[in-house]
């Protein structure tokens, strides 16, 4: 974000989910405090066991940007992003925004798209999406069978759900409070990973505008990655079930 003082729309909230990101989420909090002073920062930990959650009590008790939501264990992706958009919603931020702990998520790339929706020419867009699929866009670190899987859960969702967006599936977004509000977030039935279409399903059929900013993505070099086969597979059929009318 721009040093210059920024509309009264502007309290930013960035939700960030995590599990055993002891070794990314200190660095990955300096970053984002340094580049965007004004922010406050959300972590919602399920009950890391590599003290993911003991370095987010000890930064909570020195930092009053800083908070974080301890989980009993391992829920999943959407329901602890859903938590955070009712934490968000509950405390009237305006902007809401989400991104992976494991700095495949570049900080200076949230400033960018922050600023993208400050500018008053976009005030009626509801979301900016980081995308890796827009030109521009980039993966880097990637083995083929990521780079397949990727695009055919977004060509998956682009034609069944109808959605115009070109990167659904990845969790790099700025939320506008108002669009969030067209739709009931509690919801939104996807624990895991295919939240993330489910809800870009939910804001089109309001008619939320939504932009994609280029973005590259770039792979984790610490912790390990969280996807799998049978999350894939996972995604795939929640997609199937929004696509012939099961999920409403």
């Amino acid at each position: 974000m721009s040093d210059s003082p920024q509309p009264p729309d502007s309290r930013l909230l960035t939700i960030i989910a995590t599990y055993n990101e002891q070794e990314n989420l200190p660095g990955l909090v300096e970053q984002l405090q340094g580049l965007i002073p004004d922010m406050q920062i959300l972590v919602i930990d399920d009950n890391s066991p590599d003290g993911t959650g003991t370095w987010c009590r000890e930064r909570e008790a020195k930092d009053a940007s800083f908070q974080c939501i301890h989980r009993a264990g391992k829920l999943g992706l959407g329901s602890a992003t859903v938590e955070g958009f009712r934490f968000a919603l509950d405390r009237d931020f305006d902007l809401i925004a989400t991104m992976d702990a494991d700095f495949s998520h570049a900080p200076a790339s949230l400033c960018k798209m922050v600023d993208t929706m400050l500018e008053e020419a976009n005030h009626d867009i509801g979301i900016a999406i980081g995308s890796r699929y827009v030109e521009g866009g980039a993966i880097e670190g990637w083995p083929f069978f990521r780079h397949l899987s990727s695009r055919l859960v977004n060509g998956f969702a682009r034609l069944f759900l109808r959605l115009p967006t070109h990167d659904n599936s990845g969790a790099f977004r700025v939320y506008r409070r108002a669009a969030l509000e067209t739709i009931e977030v509690d919801r939104i039935q996807a624990g895991g990973y295919a939240y993330l279409e489910e809800i870009l399903w939910r804001l089109h059929r309001q008619g939320v505008k939504m932009l994609e900013l280029p973005i590259t993505f770039v792979d984790r070099t610490k912790g390990a990655s969280k996807t799998s086969l049978p999350m894939g597979v996972q995604v795939f059929w929640h997609l199937l079930k929004i696509a012939v009318g099961l999920v409403r």
